[in-house]
């Protein structure tokens, strides 16, 4: 959290978080030409927001993008925001943004996290029925969890999502078609990829969730949940508690499932 309170504190790097929030996924030279400095001195601030976890780089092509990760922040609104102020606050931080590149007819989300855990761990966390519930708005996630196999999740008595798992590599990546249920509004979206990578950095993990394919424009409901659901995974592994911000339970069917250990 100290590098994240060191990033944002100068104006720069806010105005550059601010650029990334207007539209996602913009190259060096795209954010040199809204800033009044060099092209060097634009680096060093990606860099040190990309110390922080606040923005992911990512090549596509001959092109490197940079994308606003908003689950740091999510972070230090479930540490030192929502035990303080009345549970409205807590819409205000979820970060809305659409990547308005006029070329593309589709656009992705990159979000990135680390976790004190072991990837056998973290992709238990990832497919156990009883633990993805703990910080997944309390669904329920269902599936053998095989190439080419289907899964639902069940909540508050009605189908939340569902899709196909299309690449199953444990405990390294899990690629997964997408389809919202929970509204007319988001199913009328189609179908979308989530990409789940996970990466062992020392005795922890970083876990990226790329979620792509979706319409250029589509309803945020679609991804906007990610921040807390990542925050909540990485709470729950480590410290064996469940986030209780407003709405990090909304399917919770009450069922009685046993709390994991804290980290092994």
């Amino acid at each position: 959290m100290d590098d994240v309170f060191k990033a944002l504190a100068d104006p720069t790097r806010r105005s550059l978080l601010d650029e990334l929030f207007r539209e996602d996924g913009q190259t060096l030279s795209s954010l040199e030409a809204r800033l009044p400095m060099t092209r060097f001195g634009v680096m060093k601030h990606l860099k040190i927001l990309e110390d922080a976890g606040l923005v992911v780089a990512r090549r596509r092509g001959r092109e490197k993008l940079h994308f606003l990760n908003p689950v740091p922040i999510r972070l230090v609104h479930d540490r030192w925001v929502s035990k303080y102020t009345a549970p409205f606050v807590a819409a205000l931080s979820d970060l809305k943004r659409d990547l308005e590149n006029p070329e593309e007819k589709t656009m992705e989300k990159v979000f990135e996290i680390y976790i004190k855990t072991t990837p056998e761990r973290l992709w238990t966390a990832i497919t156990d029925t009883g633990m993805r519930a703990k910080y997944n708005f309390g669904a329920l996630v269902t599936s053998d969890w095989t190439p080419g196999s289907r899964y639902q999740s069940h909540g508050g008595g009605a189908l939340i999502f569902e899709g196909e798992n299309l690449e199953v590599d444990p405990p390294r990546r899990l690629v997964q078609s997408f389809r919202a249920l929970w509204g007319e509004d988001v199913r009328a979206e189609g179908t979308s990829r989530i990409t789940w990578e996970i990466e062992p950095v020392g005795d922890s993990c970083l876990l990226r969730v790329v979620h792509d394919q979706l319409r250029k424009g589509a309803n945020n409901q679609l991804y906007g949940g990610w921040p807390m659901v990542l925050s909540g995974l990485k709470t729950l592994l480590e410290t064996g508690e469940m986030l209780t911000t407003p709405g990090s339970l909304r399917w919770m069917e009450g069922a009685d499932i046993p709390m994991p250990e804290a980290r092994a």
